[in-house]
């Protein structure tokens, strides 16, 4: 898949990442350097990335499909390899656009 005139994308951020961060973050709090007004701006960032993450993920499953992926394939990224996760969602995406392009148009339309 690696082709080195179009390098596979990766994902902005990474499980590690986020727990590497949490942990310094959470003894931040346990030394007392961490208000609680920081803390709740904090989560209002968190929310808004976990949004952007899940809306990435559903633009990823759109353009997945389209370039040919099975649900087979897909399925296993979903836990359990059952396609019934990925259809479902696919099914509720398809109800709201009809392309990965469209979905992200729909993004960029939140967004402004």
């Amino acid at each position: 898949m690696d082709n080195p005139e179009y390098p596979a994308p990766h994902a902005p951020i990474t499980s590690d990442v986020v727990l590497n961060w949490l942990e310094d973050t959470a003894d931040a709090v346990r030394r007392g350097e961490v208000p609680p007004e920081d803390l709740i701006v904090l989560l209002g960032e968190l929310r808004r990335a976990s949004t952007a993450c899940a809306n990435a993920s559903d633009w990823t499953l759109l353009a997945a499909r389209e370039a040919g992926a099975s649900l087979r394939q897909i399925a296993p990224v979903f836990g359990k390899g059952y396609v019934r996760a990925p259809a479902a969602r696919l099914e509720k995406l398809y109800r709201q656009v009809l392309d990965s392009d469209q979905f992200l148009e729909l993004l960029r339309r939140r967004e402004a």
